[in-house]
């Protein structure tokens, strides 16, 4: 994990906070601009983004904000804005959070927040010798799934566990977007930076350290630039074994989460539905946003003694909720970029010892 010395305490900021939002394919429109739209904190005063169609769509959705067609037309006007937030490819996340840390803003990056480990730390360094937050949306640490195993280990229901499976599994034999399909490791391409940063997360957050590292990357489409399938398994100090999945090509997929301790085991199904909800145009200020349908639910328990659990209410808005307040008052930021840092290390050994 890095530490730096020296660090300034980051600048307080006043309301509302003025955005801008770089990137409006899926993470701007779907997973930023609603949140920080529908937080009273912050102001979407800017939306940056090349693509003509793009330009439009943000028009509608967000009149109110500017719409810039590149980063220059931004940072010619850095003094404008207190919060940058960063959802464009991998490989530019590096650079564009270091202009923006520069230029004296806040920083949001989405993960992977950089394309290898050495420029996250050099991240994390600067923002602290600058005095500038920097964080990064780790939003799955709000799925609904996560919440509820989170509460229920805090509880003991489970016991000792000693092993964690986590999956992200589906069946996209044709790939993704198109610069999913082309970048490379080295841009931060393939489903462990994609996926992996989650599960990875997940795991350290809910079970601390690791010990040890063991992975399976494989790149199993044809002329595919990056690994789309991916397993790693985590030794923590506690003792607790996580094994994590990650694949685009799974015809048939495993429970998200599977669970086992001394006293019980929790098994859940399915994605979290925050993501799809908002694609369909649900708002976070929805009063059904966050909630799932009984068919989601968790079972916990014994073969032959289990029972439904339902599902803590999804909220991903509670990103944004604790950034307001960590930019406002100095409290803790909702994630903390070493954590960011520290996936991308195991991400890093993950792919050296690629079996």
């Amino acid at each position: 994990m890095t530490t730096v010395s020296g660090a300034r305490s980051p600048h307080l900021l006043t309301e509302p906070i003025r955005t801008a939002v770089i990137g409006f394919g899926l993470s701007g429109r779907v997973f930023h601009s609603p949140f920080v739209a529908a937080d009273p904190r912050f102001a979407l005063s800017a939306i940056v983004t090349g693509n003509a169609e793009r330009v439009a769509e943000a028009g509608v959705l967000h009149p109110s904000a500017r719409v810039l067609r590149n980063t220059d037309e931004l940072f010619d006007h850095a003094d404008e804005y207190d919060l940058v937030v960063i959802g464009s490819p991998p490989v530019t996340h590096y650079p564009l959070a270091l202009t923006a840390l520069e230029a004296g803003l806040a920083v949001v990056v989405d993960k992977p927040f950089a394309a290898n480990s050495s420029q996250g730390a050099h991240l994390v360094a600067r923002a602290a010798e600058l005095g500038q937050a920097l964080t990064v949306f780790q939003n799955r640490r709000w799925d609904a799934d996560y919440l509820t195993l989170a509460k229920l280990l805090g509880a003991g229901e489970l016991g000792d566990v000693y092993r964690f499976e986590s999956r992200f599994e589906w069946w996209r034999p044709q790939g993704g977007k198109a610069w999913k399909n082309e970048a490379t490791v080295s841009e931060g391409g393939g489903i462990l930076f994609d996926l992996g940063t989650h599960l990875i997360d997940q795991a350290l957050q809910l079970f601390g350290p690791i010990d040890e590292v063991y992975s399976e990357v494989r790149t199993r489409r044809a002329g595919g630039s990056a690994d789309d399938d991916a397993f790693v398994a985590l030794r923590h100090t506690s003792g607790v074994q996580s094994q994590l999945w990650m694949n685009g090509l799974a015809a048939q997929k495993g429970a998200r989460f599977h669970v086992l301790g001394s006293r019980s085991a929790f098994t859940k199904w399915g994605l979290d539905g925050q993501e799809a909800a908002l694609k369909g145009g649900m708002l976070p200020t929805d009063a059904a946003y966050g909630i799932e349908p009984e068919s989601a639910w968790a079972e916990v328990g014994v073969d032959g003694d289990t029972r439904r659990v339902p599902l803590e209410r999804g909220d991903y808005s509670a990103f944004y909720s604790q950034l307001g307040d960590a930019l406002t008052t100095g409290s803790a930021l909702p994630v903390d970029a070493a954590d960011s840092q520290e996936v991308l290390e195991i991400i890093e050994q993950s792919h050296a010892g690629r079996a």
